[in-house]
């Protein structure tokens, strides 16, 4: 891509960015947010294939009627209300449009089908932006509009997310469409505590965020686009592969690894709220995510491949790990056992 438009493209998602979290306005976060598409769109089409249009298309259209959904919402508001105010959407009928809006902007079940379409047809990079950044602006307005949320549909979608983002994973090759499904079913546990404890819910963001970038940033270091690259992956980066195993076991939320301790915290907060059965639900969905890990792990660290590939196996290939890896990497493992410690200091 030309310096200029880079330089544009990532200047307007920063901006879009700002503009949303910062805004209290419903017309400023929904100008934002078309920023933020905009700016999207060439960075998915920048390699000029086939399937990076179609991604770049799908994208568009969900993210356009979503945002358009979020300006009906808050124009049915403001007509019945007189209020523009996010935090003061209290119509019913704008509440459930809204509630739909934002699980279109998020990907979560039903409208989760444009999402791990985007991320195949992009680059690993690109792929990075849309599971993380670009899910922060609709993340935002989750938060300010928590209480005005429809808690039974929210709730019945974040246990269809965590159920599909696992059952759907169980049989993908492509390393982008299992981090996709993945994402999806993370989502669903940020959706289910959001009306309950808003903070948790960004909590589970960021952590989130920090595990998914230091696997994609291993990924794209070893160049696995698939399982069977994966097998042979450890030939180039033996070390880096070492810690990615135990990154993707964090991501799955084993303990005692940081991935654990947001899934330790919701379930807890779910029981305080006299939810059992609902936290019983999603904790049980949450082993099949964990196949999939497992599976990935097992590729890409423990087995060898059984029989010759079309890969050409390289060996003793110098690699240096560049610092945000090896830093991002240590913190998706350790935060867990630290996280006292950090307590104690603050």
């Amino acid at each position: 891509m030309n310096p200029h438009a880079k330089l544009i493209t990532s200047t307007s998602l920063l901006l879009g960015t700002t503009i949303t979290i910062s805004s209290n306005h419903w017309v400023m976060a929904w100008t934002g947010l078309e920023i933020n598409t905009l700016a999207a769109i060439p960075l998915i089409s920048k390699s000029h294939h086939p399937r990076a249009i179609e991604a770049a298309i799908k994208y568009f259209l969900v993210q356009a009627a979503a945002s358009a959904l979020i300006l009906l919402s808050s124009t049915i508001n403001a007509w019945h209300t007189g209020q523009w105010d996010i935090t003061q959407t209290t119509h019913p009928t704008s509440c459930l449009l809204l509630t739909a809006a934002i699980a279109m902007k998020l990907g979560l079940v039903p409208f989760h089908f444009w999402f791990p379409e985007a991320l195949q047809g992009s680059t690993l990079m690109t792929a990075l932006l849309l599971s993380t950044m670009m899910k922060f602006p609709p993340i935002t307005i989750m938060l300010l509009t928590s209480n005005a949320l429809n808690p039974t549909l929210l709730t019945t979608m974040a246990i269809a997310s965590a159920a599909l983002g696992g059952w759907m994973g169980l049989n993908q090759t492509q390393t982008r469409k299992i981090l996709a499904f993945s994402s999806i079913s993370h989502l669903g546990w940020m959706a289910i505590i959001t009306i309950y404890n808003p903070k948790l819910a960004l909590l589970t963001f960021y952590l989130y965020t920090m595990m998914t970038t230091a696997v994609f940033l291993t990924l794209s270091t070893t160049k696995t686009l698939n399982l069977s690259t994966a097998m042979t992956s450890w030939t180039k980066a033996p070390m880096l592969n070492a810690t990615f195993m135990l990154t993707l076991l964090s991501l799955a939320g084993l303990p005692p690894l940081a991935g654990f301790l947001p899934k330790w915290l919701i379930l807890q907060e779910l029981t305080k709220q006299e939810m059992t059965p609902t936290s019983t639900i999603i904790a049980i969905l949450s082993l099949l995510g964990l196949f999939f890990y497992l599976r990935l792990a097992y590729y890409s660290t423990i087995t060898l491949p059984p029989n010759s590939t079309n890969h050409m196996k390289q060996w003793h290939i110098y690699k240096p790990t560049t610092p945000p890896i090896a830093i991002l990497t240590s913190l998706s493992i350790l935060l867990l056992p630290l996280s006292p410690l950090a307590l104690t200091a603050i």
